[in-house]
């Protein structure tokens, strides 16, 4: 077993529980951030909108459906950055060996730290006191040996809690955990393997990698690495903003090529606007199609020389369009990402998002 100590903390509800924090008035109330449209979806909610069953990425009207006393509020992602912000500021002040996955998460590897105590526990719970101090907002914590294992840890005593999993302690959890609780295995991933009768981590180490590689591809090497609490991985400090997009969800289906079109002209728009004022450019273009039935269709097409021209990516995104519009009938959602960027941005990793708002539509711009 390794002698590294991860932290992983994570924020609890935190877009929510900022406009909670911000506005007294949403205490103690179920709210959630997103759009209140008929094809909005939930960013974050609640613990009180959680104990209805509403979670992030749920369409909107499921959640209103599950909590009719449902609160939404628009986002303010200029403030969760700010407060962002301020919470890797506390990170780096105990380890310079921090890797932010979002805004409100990240890995901290603690087996040096820059002050304090040795004991990765100590330094989590001084962590979170320091967070909750300083922005008044709460966040939960993993400890352990490896990536893996502290990021599922931190989910185990939310909100406002901890959880330890020791070099002794790893196997017997892994064994014991639902398949479902593995990080990294889907609903879809993990209905599959209750087919197959894989319910524990116990079930999953009854394959052979070359069962697992047969039956879940690449992937399968993962889970039988993982389950046997093997992750290797190191802390990266130096995250890649490795694309930047654009995305809009429509309040009706679109079915007219020419229409759909016009909705790729906005959003593609948007993506050059926010390339030419970063002065960072891609060689990938890549759309993205959401059916109504939420199948997702992407398609890519690569340059040898960045994209410096809105009418080159225009272009480009309409002949993929054109190219495989035969495989859909009607579009819920429509996006435009382009990648392989000259300048990648190292150090923050963070997923931003912009809200853009037309006609009670939902966008979401996002560089991650």
């Amino acid at each position: 077993m390794s002698n590294r100590k991860i932290i992983h903390i994570d924020m609890d509800a935190f877009f929510a529980a900022v406009e909670q924090r911000d506005f007294p008035e949403l205490r103690g109330k179920p709210v959630a951030v997103g759009g209140a449209a008929k094809r909005g979806v939930v960013a974050s909610a609640s613990y009180e909108a959680r104990r209805y069953g509403v979670r992030s990425a749920m369409p909107s009207i499921t959640a209103k459906r599950k909590c009719p006393n449902l609160i939404f509020v628009k986002s303010r992602f200029d403030v969760y950055q700010e407060v962002s912000q301020q919470i890797h500021s506390i990170f780096l002040e105990y380890t310079d060996l921090v890797e932010p996955l979002s805004l409100d998460e990240a890995y901290l590897d603690v087996t040096e730290p820059k002050k304090g105590p040795h004991s990765a526990t100590i330094i989590a719970n001084e962590i979170r006191a320091r967070i909750e101090a300083t922005t008044q907002l709460t966040a939960s914590a993993g400890i352990s040996f490896n990536k893996f294992l502290a990021k599922v840890a931190s989910d185990i005593n939310k909100p406002n809690g901890y959880k330890v999993i020791t070099p002794e302690e790893a196997i017997p959890f892994l064994e014991s955990l639902k398949i479902e609780k593995f990080f990294g295995i889907g609903k879809v991933t993990a209905k599959r393997m209750h087919r197959m009768g894989i319910h524990t981590g116990k079930d999953l180490k009854q394959l052979s990698q070359i069962e697992l590689v047969q039956r879940f591809g690449k992937a399968g090497r993962h889970y039988y690495s993982i389950v046997r609490a093997d992750d290797t991985r190191k802390v990266n400090p130096n995250r890649i903003r490795k694309s930047i997009g654009a995305e809009r969800t429509f309040s009706e289906d679109l079915t007219d090529t020419q229409e759909m079109k016009e909705r790729l002209r906005y959003v593609g728009t948007k993506v050059f606007e926010y390339m030419t004022k970063k002065q960072n450019f891609g060689r990938t273009v890549t759309i993205k199609i959401k059916t109504p039935d939420f199948q997702t269709i992407t398609r890519s097409k690569s340059f040898q020389s960045e994209i410096r021209n809105l009418d080159t990516l225009l272009t480009t995104v309409f002949e993929l369009l054109g190219q495989h519009r035969k495989d859909f009938d009607a579009a819920r959602l429509l996006g435009v990402t382009v990648s392989n960027l000259e300048r990648e941005h190292f150090g923050e990793g963070l997923q931003l998002s912009f809200d853009f708002e037309q006609k009670k539509e939902s966008d979401n711009h996002t560089s991650s």
